[in-house]
């Protein structure tokens, strides 16, 4: 962990902005599941409603609060957008919750 007294408050503030609102997206269950499948590889919407069991609206409003808070981005093939984890810090976030919360 780096000295803080060598940080600048103000950085440590953005960066506390920048935290807060991930742990923020991550802190919902459907979110924290979808982000968890989707971390294993991308994902289009049926094969996450097929896996997760999750109703489609529900599916896709959580996916939606996942892409504006730039967790997710999409790609489209024909009908079907795919879903991936854009941000290598969150996916080293969910390594380290699922070595502490997911049974082995």
């Amino acid at each position: 962990m780096p000295d803080t007294a060598q940080l600048d408050i103000s950085d440590m503030r953005a960066a506390a902005g920048e935290a807060t609102a991930a742990l923020r997206s991550l802190a919902h269950e459907d979110r924290l599941l979808l982000l968890c499948q989707i971390s294993q590889g991308e994902r289009c919407v049926s094969d996450l409603q097929a896996e997760l069991d999750m109703q489609q609206p529900m599916l896709s409003q959580q996916l939606g609060v996942l892409r504006r808070a730039g967790l997710v981005s999409t790609r489209r093939e024909g009908k079907r957008i795919y879903y991936r984890v854009t941000d290598p810090r969150i996916l080293a976030l969910l390594q380290t919750l699922y070595e502490h919360y997911c049974p082995q």
